[in-house]
């Protein structure tokens, strides 16, 4: 691809992954406020570490975000929990970014949810869809605070970005 070609296919890239933050960036500052609730097939808390452990067709709530896992574990501080880690073959996730907006899925072999700085990092394997966008990396980290979805890594050509943009056959 010659290079002027390049800077364009990636400023394209940047401006759609700018409009899907914006458009994220509102249901998930009011769900940060909502309680977390977990279903799970068992629980364990460890007082030592502060860490509970729920296993087995975990669901996980928090206002419009739910994620399943065959796994959770949530670190706590000060009774609060600082830090979500999920795992699964794969683990999922669903959230409706505003009313009337389609919802945004994604998948990812691990997960971690930060509820504090309202950040969602993907790992292994990480998908992530809204209509007919679609994003894959090896490494997906969506930071809601500052709207910005950061895909792949610039040292590492084995953690490259794969976006699909398909065109929309309803019109």
């Amino acid at each position: 691809m010659k290079k002027n070609n390049k800077r364009a296919f990636f400023r394209c890239l940047v401006l759609l992954l700018g409009a899907f933050c914006a458009a994220a960036a509102l249901a998930l500052e009011s769900d940060a406020q909502q309680p977390i609730t977990i279903d799970s097939n068992t629980a364990t808390y460890d007082d030592a570490s502060t860490t509970s452990t729920y296993a087995g067709n975990v669901i996980s709530v928090q206002g419009s975000i739910r994620v399943t896992s065959d796994k959770l574990v949530v670190y706590l501080k000060d009774g609060e929990a600082e830090k979500l880690v999920f795992t699964g073959k794969p683990a999922r996730f669903k959230q409706t970014p505003s009313k009337g907006s389609e919802d945004i899925v994604g998948e990812a072999l691990t997960g971690e949810y930060y509820p504090k700085q309202n950040l969602l990092v993907l790992m292994d394997q990480a998908v992530v869809r809204q209509g007919n966008a679609t994003y894959a990396s090896k490494f997906i980290q969506y930071d809601i605070r500052n709207s910005m979805v950061k895909a792949g890594e610039k040292a590492s050509d084995s953690k490259r970005v794969h976006v699909i943009l398909k065109p929309n056959t309803a019109k």
